[in-house]
């Protein structure tokens, strides 16, 4: 307590006080006097006492604190009465509090980080890995035509790097919270024609048959440009398990409550162990024969709900897969 250097200006403030007060009460009396020794003394023990309560109370805070700026997993700080150091406990609790789910939130991030960097470069590996593979089959391989195809093939495999970038680019500014949506009226008809444009090609070459049954005048709230990606993105997981001669269908429904729109592709459907993770990123099935990157799905549904939609996915009674979007009004 006597470091404090306002603590020591007090004490000697106030032993002048108590000596002023003895001399003054032994020049009355004799009784005076010891009257006024008996209560300087008193004061000042139960100051003296207080005062070293108060600095434990202060000490075991400063203590504390001392161990919260030392990542202390086990911080206790005890109640106090009513007062100011009750308060200052309250708000070093708080901040206590706060800064325990700051670090536990640091800890997810920087383990979510660490996983999809290791998913990155594990799903690199594989169009790399054949990469090299062709530039090697093409270095020794002297038949034009055998070239050509390895050409393609190196080409196709680009594009697929290329894309699983550009996707895993848009999942990272997602998860940083960095995309604006815009909130725009969205003319159904309007959205799913954009989304499916890219595809009708490679619909016919495959002899896809689409089948679109959308009412006209639907109008949803929402991101065009983005919304249009994430239906593509189902699309594009849809034909992929058609294949050739199958069958997509898409259907909207509007009632008071949501606006809805289903697709359903005639392919064998998911398994069922499957289906709770259909939308985890780099989830790719249990069927070792799966294509893809896992990479669609989980950015379809990161789109469609921080817009205030939901997305789901399930083996259609009749056969195939139906994928629903909903938003709600």
């Amino acid at each position: 307590m006597l470091r404090n250097r306002e603590f020591r200006q007090f004490v000697i403030l106030l032993s002048l006080m108590a000596a002023a007060a003895v001399i003054l009460g032994f020049t009355i009396n004799m009784a005076a006097g010891i009257l006024a020794i008996a209560f300087a003394a008193a004061f000042g023990t139960m100051f003296f006492a207080f005062t070293k309560a108060r600095y434990k109370s202060i000490a075991q805070i400063s203590d504390q604190i001392d161990l919260v700026l030392h990542n202390s997993d086990h911080l206790y700080i005890g109640e106090s009465d009513e007062g100011e150091l009750s308060i200052l406990q309250s708000e070093i609790t708080k901040m206590t509090l706060r800064i325990r789910e700051q670090n536990d939130a640091l800890k997810k991030e920087k383990k979510h980080l660490a996983d999809s960097l290791a998913d990155i470069a594990h799903q690199l590996r594989t169009p790399l890995t054949s990469v090299n593979l062709i530039l090697s089959l093409l270095e020794n391989n002297p038949d034009e035509n055998d070239r050509k195809s390895l050409l393609r093939e190196t080409e196709e495999l680009f594009v697929q790097m290329d894309w699983l970038l550009t996707s895993l680019l848009k999942l990272s500014r997602l998860d940083a919270g960095i995309v604006v949506f815009q909130d725009e009226q969205i003319d159904v008809n309007i959205l799913i024609s954009t989304a499916i444009h890219p595809f009708l090609i490679p619909m016919e070459l495959h002899n896809i048959a689409l089948q679109i049954d959308v009412p006209k005048g639907i109008i949803i709230q929402g991101d065009f440009g983005w919304l249009s990606e994430a239906i593509q993105n189902i699309l594009k997981n849809c034909m992929e398990s058609t294949g050739d001669n199958g069958k997509i269908k898409i259907v909207c429904e509007d009632n008071l409550l949501f606006t809805q729109i289903t697709i359903h592709d005639s392919g064998a459907g998911f398994k069922k162990e499957d289906l709770p993770c259909l939308f985890d990123r780099f989830y790719r099935g249990k069927n070792a024969g799966t294509t893809g990157y896992g990479i669609g799905l989980s950015l379809c549904k990161k789109i469609i709900t921080r817009q205030g939609g939901t997305v789901t996915a399930q083996n259609h009674p009749q056969g195939g897969a139906i994928f629903s979007i909903r938003f709600p009004k």
